[in-house]
Formats: C-alpha cells, structure tokens, sequence
C-alpha cells in the first residue's frame, strides 16, 4: 500500500534538522522557539496545500499569529493564492475601515535564492470603491504569478474588509473528486513547500540585514520585494541584559506607521501578549513631536516599552505604508544603546512617559481583546 504522507513525513523531518542547525541557536530556548516555528509552518503549508485549487482559487492566509514567516507584521492580514497566466482572475470585496489595503501580483514565489519580480503592486486608491465599500479588480497574468492583498491596520479596533477571488472562466463549476494521484501530489507539494519556506526565511535576512552594522537602522528606504507605497528602516541588535536601547523616530504625516521586533528565526515575536511592537495609534507621542521607544527585557516602567522576551539578539523593523512623498534620513530613527538604569536619564519626558503595573496589565488585555475580534489564526 502507498503510504501517501511519507513525501510529507520525510521533509518534516528534513525541516526540524535544519532549524536545529541553525547557526544562530545558543539555547534550549532558541531551538523550542524554533521548532514551535517549525509546527506553524507545516500547519500552513498543508493548508496551502491541500485547500488549493489551480482552477478554481480561494484566498488563503498562509501567515498568521500562528504560521509566521519572512517577519510577518502585527498590524497586517495577509491573503494570497497562486494565479496561472491566460487566465481572467476577478476579485471582490468590501473596504474595511483599516488603513491600508495593498495588491501585489509577485511573478514566482520566495525562495532562499530568488527574491521574485513584483508584476503589480498598487493600494486600493487606484480602485473604483462604490459608496457601500465595495470593489471590484479584473486582472490576467502574464506569467504564473502569486496574488498577495495585504490589509493595514494603523489602529486595531478598525473593521476588517472582505476579500474573495475568482477565476471567470471556472466561476460556477466545481473541481472533479479526488484521485490518489492528485492527494500524492498534495502531499509531496505540502513537503517541497515546507523545506522551502524553512530555507527560505534561514536565508532572507542575511541578504537584507545581518551584513548592517549590529544595534543601527537604516534610513528608509523602499522596500524590497516591489511594494508600491511602503517605506521601511530595518537593523538588529545585540544587547546584553543590563542594556536597553531608546530609539527616537519623528510622528509620521503618513497614515500608517508600524515599529516591531523579530526573532532570529525572521518571525514576530509573540505581539498578542506582549508588546513586541507599536504603531502610530498605540505609541505614546512626546509634546516634541517624537516617538521614543525603550528596547529592553527588563521593564523600564514607560509606554513605549518593547519587550525583547529573553532574546539578547534578534530584528528591527519600521514600516511606512500609504505613504504620498518621498522618505528621507529625517523621517527615519535614531538609536542609542544606554545602560538598562539609566533610561530615565534619556527620556527628556520620562514623567509624562511611566506607567504602573495596573495600567500595563490594561494595555496587554486590549491588545489580546483586539486581536480577538481582528485576527484570523
């Protein structure tokens, strides 16, 4: 008898060998976190795998605060499906209230060695959105594509948008059933795409941000990978327990701004019960007009504190999104590395920035009741 999963099984465990080689590993701590990654990505890559049709495409969300990859954003929703070229693909929807809704047609997919052309890319002003928030986007590939619909949220308590694709020259029809060869193709599919993703999100940082001197960001810059409308500042940092580092970034005049932390793994850290990130609604604003942020594992006492989680290194990311101008070094951050004790010191509003336990405590049961009522899994 065929033992149908084995394609699966075999790269399973040809994934959990390659993140228990990660070189970066320096603890038992490092390798949990790594093969709880791990689990996220086999979930997302059968669900990809198995809920996949080629003629007739569903939106999946393959990145999630449970299948993370490539340092997924808190603030973001992420749609995709594959779309093959010849074909006239229509999607459909209704604008939420989030800020953001961006398209992106990628001709190929992420790999640990390409970093695929952006056939497309556009936000939702370039659509004819009817008075009741819904739209419409016809669209045939040229090449065999991934469709990516990145929906923003610069304040979490906004509603969420819907979004549906369909293929029109299959709309109304139904896949034929199920034969052994298509669940052994699924199978060896789901196993391929899970060696790869793994190797893939191993890779990517070392091209765009460990080769960056340790605890700087840079200025803002386009981000890679095609993005019409987004701006990022990216760097890593190494800091010891008694360290923190206080970065300073100017209020932004574009509509969204989001500052997180990623593990060495390219992943978010945990942003549902810590805060591991912020953006322009939920970060304190000094009277001056800049934002001040204490990178830290132990508690400063202030708002603004990002909690690194016991991770003495790891990634730096600032997004821009829906921006109208050009960015430049003056919009982008500032960073200090400073003694843990000594950040009062270098918050020139330190008094106006503390916050008592009790408050803390509110701000995490927002961020877990918001996430509830946004997220999906």
């Amino acid at each position: 008898m065929t033992v149908f999963s084995q394609p699966l099984a075999d790269a399973i465990a040809e994934s959990e060998k390659l993140v228990a080689a990660a070189p970066f590993i320096e603890s038992e701590a490092d390798l949990l976190e790594g093969l709880q990654y791990l689990a996220g990505c086999i979930a997302a890559c059968t669900h990809v795998a198995f809920d996949y049709d080629r003629d007739h495409p569903f939106l999946h969300s393959g990145t999630g605060p449970f299948t993370k990859m490539g340092l997924d954003n808190p603030d973001t929703l992420y749609f995709g499906t594959r779309v093959l070229p010849g074909h006239e693909y229509v999607v459909t929807g209704r604008r939420g209230t989030t800020t953001d809704v961006s398209f992106q047609l990628l001709g190929g997919e992420y790999t640990d060695e390409v970093v695929p052309d952006s056939e497309t890319a556009f936000d939702d002003r370039k659509l004819d959105i009817g008075a009741d928030g819904t739209f419409e986007w016809r669209f045939t590939p040229e090449v065999p594509s991934q469709l990516v619909i990145r929906e923003v949220y610069n304040d979490w308590s906004a509603q969420r948008g819907t979004f549906a694709i369909a293929r029109t020259d299959t709309a109304g029809t139904a896949p034929p059933p199920l034969t052994r060869e298509l669940l052994e193709k699924r199978y060896a599919t789901a196993g391929k795409q899970l060696v790869q993703r793994v190797k893939t999100w191993l890779q990517f940082p070392q091209w765009f941000y460990d080769n960056l001197p340790v605890n700087t960001m840079v200025a803002p810059r386009l981000t890679p990978g095609g993005l019409a409308t987004q701006y990022s500042s990216v760097g890593h940092f190494d800091l010891a327990p008694h360290e923190a580092m206080v970065i300073t970034v100017p209020v932004s005049d574009a509509p969204y701004m989001g500052f997180q932390l990623g593990s060495l793994w390219y992943i978010s850290l945990d942003y549902i019960n810590h805060q591991t990130s912020l953006n322009g609604t939920q970060a304190q604003a000094d009277p001056d007009g800049m934002i001040r942020m204490v990178v830290s594992d132990t508690n400063p006492g202030v708002a603004n504190w990002i909690e690194t989680l016991g991770h003495r290194k790891g990634y730096l990311q600032f997004r821009w999104q829906r921006v109208s101008r050009e960015m430049t070094e003056a919009d982008g951050p500032t960073v200090q590395v400073i003694d843990a004790d000594r950040v009062a010191d270098a918050l020139p509003y330190h008094q106006d920035n503390k916050i008592g336990a009790e408050a803390w405590r509110e701000r995490i049961a927002l961020r877990q009741f918001q996430i509830g009522h946004r997220m999906v899994g």
